[in-house]
């Protein structure tokens, strides 16, 4: 009877998860919350299901009365999320907080049934970082001034970066991380909002050459000091993210390939510089031919990826502690062992969505400054997502990032959450008439990409 119960969870939790990533895209053909209340209220329903299912299958397996404690706690935890927000913030953006409870939900699922002291460390910080967040949509709303600040932002991004370079540890070849007591924390990511806020102060109103060469030297600054640290995978989100800001500042498509050639420079120097870098680009040519060194981590994925297949093997029928650093980088494939390939391909979609209503939320605002933050923090949250999972498909080399809400660690979750909620607060500011079910207001949130030009 287990047996049989755990098999018809995992093809629900497959059903359930992908009619909740159809409801992400549905939700763009009504131009205001009211008229996409009921696609809301499914998604809440989707989201409680996919999360009841993994731990009933957990618990019929194991038998273990922490899994229903964890449960209880979980689900609790995430519907105050849900009900803190929307009390508090009535006119916010409904699919961007669906969207992070549920990957937060599929995050703390397979994590639980990776580590459960792990997921439940991962709980509390997931529920410190909503309380502490919770405020930002509100001063984000509310201050205007915040275009003022511009060297602050580029001393603050400097100096937290210096430090990583200058007191960090060495741990796997890279300085990433700052250890203070018995607290460790990740400072190039929340510098990747301060970095966000630094370039769009710098190219929001003037676009002069002397702008432009400030602004790309303050992005070197940065970029360098993750390239001497040896933290690749954020200097690429920041060199991406800047390109793409400074394209849609000065519309110089100019500016636009002459960032992809020094991308493309910066890559071959990078390989021929650093030793962590071929062994890397080794791993991802020839995984199969260095399975016992280089390309370990690569086939360990990759095999629990085929393993699973498109249906997955069930919650807790795979082996990821099989994957090294699985409950960080390679959680991805984990997902896709366990839950199946096509629940991946809609968490990617999942993911998506998100990135396609931060866009749409960058394109209401007149105001360059806001426009500019709203892109650049979109960029980055989807950049990351495709650096992650390409790396653990094989699409790309790896990078060494983590899977935004979804993986295990307590600075990227603080940081994704601020993400959201700045967001969240720049569509506040610009929409209280999306609540309004007016004809005129239908068309305020279509997505058309060639406005940024």
């Amino acid at each position: 009877m287990e047996k049989i119960f755990i098999e018809i969870s995992r093809y629900l939790m497959i059903v359930f998860m992908a009619v909740y990533t159809v409801q992400c895209f549905a939700v763009f053909r009504f131009g205001n919350e009211y008229d996409r209340k009921g696609i809301y209220l499914r998604q809440n329903f989707f989201m409680v299901m996919v999360h009841f299912l993994g731990f009933a299958s957990l618990y019929a397996q194991k038998g273990d009365i922490r899994y229903f404690r964890a449960y209880l706690i979980q689900q609790i935890g995430i519907l105050v999320i849900l009900f803190a927000y929307r009390f508090i913030y009535p006119r916010a953006n409904t699919l961007i907080i669906n969207n992070m409870c549920m990957l937060v939900t599929i995050g703390l699922l397979i994590l639980t049934r990776i580590s459960y002291e792990r997921a439940m460390r991962q709980f509390y910080i997931v529920m410190g970082a909503a309380a502490v967040t919770l405020v930002v949509p509100y001063i984000i709303s509310r201050i205007r001034f915040f275009e003022k600040f511009k060297w602050l932002y580029v001393g603050v991004g400097l100096a937290s970066l210096a430090a990583v370079l200058l007191f960090s540890a060495v741990i796997n070849g890279s300085k990433i991380n700052i250890h203070i007591a018995s607290y460790t924390f990740q400072p190039s990511e929340y510098v990747k909002i301060v970095f966000v806020f630094a370039v769009a102060s710098i190219l929001a109103r003037n676009h002069r050459l002397k702008d432009i060469v400030i602004s790309a030297a303050i992005a070197a600054a940065h970029v360098m000091m993750l390239v001497l640290s040896k933290d690749l995978g954020s200097a690429i989100i920041f060199f991406v993210v800047y390109i793409t800001m400074l394209y849609v500042a000065s519309k110089n498509v100019l500016y636009l390939l002459l960032g992809i050639l020094c991308g493309a420079a910066g890559s071959v120097a990078g390989y021929k510089l650093f030793s962590h870098v071929r062994v890397r680009v080794t791993a991802f040519l020839d995984p199969m031919g260095h399975i016992s060194e280089e390309g370990y981590q690569i086939a360990q994925s990759l095999f629990a990826i085929g393993t699973g297949g498109w249906l997955g093997m069930g919650i807790g029928q795979g082996a990821p502690s099989t994957i090294p650093v699985v409950a960080a980088d390679f959680i991805f494939s984990a997902i896709c062992e366990e839950m199946g390939v096509v629940f991946g391909m809609c968490l990617v979609l999942l993911c998506l969505s998100c990135f396609v209503m931060f866009m749409n939320i960058a394109l209401k605002f007149e105001d360059p400054f806001f426009k500019l933050v709203a892109l650049g923090l979109s960029v980055a949250y989807i950049f990351q997502v495709f650096l992650t999972v390409g790396g653990v498909v094989k699409f790309i080399p790896l990078t060494g990032v983590t899977l935004p809400l979804v993986s295990y660690g307590g600075t990227s979750v603080v940081v994704t959450f601020c993400v959201f909620a700045i967001i969240q607060g720049l569509y506040i500011s610009k929409g209280s008439d999306n609540h309004i079910p007016k004809s005129a207001d239908f068309k305020t949130e279509k997505l058309d990409i060639m406005e940024l030009e």
